[in-house]
């Protein structure tokens, strides 16, 4: 009945909270609407409420993706300019569905989606995650971001294609502070810049500096007026300690990041959001779907760097948020992320990641990421503890019995 709102109670459980460092059996937990009304260790009076019978598994908050492209439906992106926006938005819809499908309740859109695919998810329109939006990625000439071959002289063409509508080119500090005060009218939730260079572009060197002081000042300046952030996608010391002595929040990426680039992001409160899945993936899977072995040989440049990159993050303090930055097909191993950094990383770590911390990424803490009254009902529930086996994440979510998002049911066979 409209305007009424609904009522479960979760019963039966063991409880992850990843403040904890265990799941808690005795729980109960009480949704009314899209919010959790009451978590408590006694039993729970709500004679409105619907029973959820979890039958002893594991009840724990929906899962966070701090870096994902939901319009990059091509491997190889120079493939998006033959892509016209219908058929981008239609792929697009079915990524949407299959990252929900796996667990994940919000994801960061870290360059492409707009307020247009954010609307259709709030409405219903379509299923998703909650998505927190970049719109278009700011590159300059010559950078990750420009698409030109070498034969083109001049801008882009700015035709109505996939390629056009992801990302956009900006030169001198006028030009980017106008690119983000673009992508803010459009929408955006956090303006992301490219400042180094990159393994799926085939000109730029993964060591080349792209923008200057100036120019990412620009866009820090103009995010914080409008009260918003920078993200940087960045891979050398170099780039990060830059980026970060120019104010940004969250640095993408950063496999090449050193000791004391780390212990910089740690003193500056910066977040390292790593992808090391998308690289993996890549090495085995991106030739046939036609990237060139000149971006191939960066991939493995930057793959073999990704243990390190954990380690010099977790001995400096900082905050890692789990990210998958998958292209095209390789969307399906986007839970890979977990299998990849228990292998290095304590599994209540890589959980954390991928709650808590995401939920201080798109600044939600106490909103997402837990389980609490007063947090919004995204939730899971997992056959096995995590904890115990981070493989229940795995395969597209067959080990989730149940996944709840906004109090509603986006899967139940409970």
């Amino acid at each position: 009945m409209e305007g009424v709102k609904m009522a479960f109670l979760f019963k039966n459980l063991a409880l992850l909270d990843p403040r904890w460092k265990e799941a808690r059996g005795g729980y109960e937990v009480l949704v009314e609407g899209d919010i959790i009304r009451e978590v408590s260790a006694k039993p729970i009076k709500a004679a409105k409420a619907q029973v959820i019978d979890c039958g002893k598994r594991t009840v724990m908050p929906g899962l966070i993706d701090c870096h994902v492209h939901t319009h990059h439906s091509e491997v190889y992106i120079n493939r998006m300019e033959a892509v016209p926006l219908t058929l981008m938005m239609a792929r697009s819809a079915g990524r949407l569905k299959r990252m929900l499908d796996r667990g994940f309740t919000t994801v960061r859109d870290a360059g492409g989606a707009d307020w247009g695919t954010k609307t259709a998810v709030e409405s219903g329109l379509i299923p998703g995650p909650r998505l927190f939006i970049s719109c278009r990625s700011i590159g300059p000439t010559g950078g990750h971001n420009d698409r030109n071959r070498r034969t083109d002289i001049g801008p882009p063409c700015l035709c109505c294609n996939g390629m056009v509508f992801i990302r956009c080119i900006a030169d001198g500090p006028d030009a980017v502070r106008k690119a983000a005060r673009e992508q803010m009218r459009q929408g955006a939730d956090q303006v992301k810049l490219m400042v180094s260079g990159g393994v799926a572009s085939p000109y730029d060197p993964l060591e080349s500096l792209q923008f200057t002081e100036e120019e990412i000042s620009a866009a820090v300046e103009e995010a914080q007026a409008f009260g918003r952030y920078v993200l940087t996608h960045a891979y050398t010391p170099e780039a990060i300690t830059r980026a970060v002595k120019c104010g940004v929040r969250t640095i993408e990426h950063g496999n090449l990041v050193d000791a004391p680039t780390a212990k910089l992001m740690a003193k500056k409160g910066v977040y390292m959001v790593p992808n090391l899945v998308t690289y993996d993936a890549m090495k085995r899977r991106a030739k046939e779907f036609g990237m060139p072995n000149e971006m191939l040989e960066k991939n493995d440049e930057v793959l073999k760097y990704g243990f390190a990159e954990l380690e010099h993050c977790r001995k400096a303090g900082v905050k890692m948020a789990y990210g998958s930055d998958l292209l095209g097909a390789l969307e399906d191993e986007q839970t890979g992320e977990f299998k990849i950094r228990g292998e290095v990383m304590p599994a209540i770590d890589v959980v954390r990641s991928a709650t808590l911390i995401g939920a201080e990424v798109v600044r939600q803490e106490g909103k997402l990421g837990v389980i609490e009254p007063g947090a919004f009902a995204d939730l899971l529930v997992v056959d096995r503890d995590p904890l115990k086996d981070l493989g229940v994440f795995q395969d597209g979510g067959p080990h989730l019995s149940a996944i709840m998002k906004a109090g509603k049911f986006h899967k139940n066979t409970l």
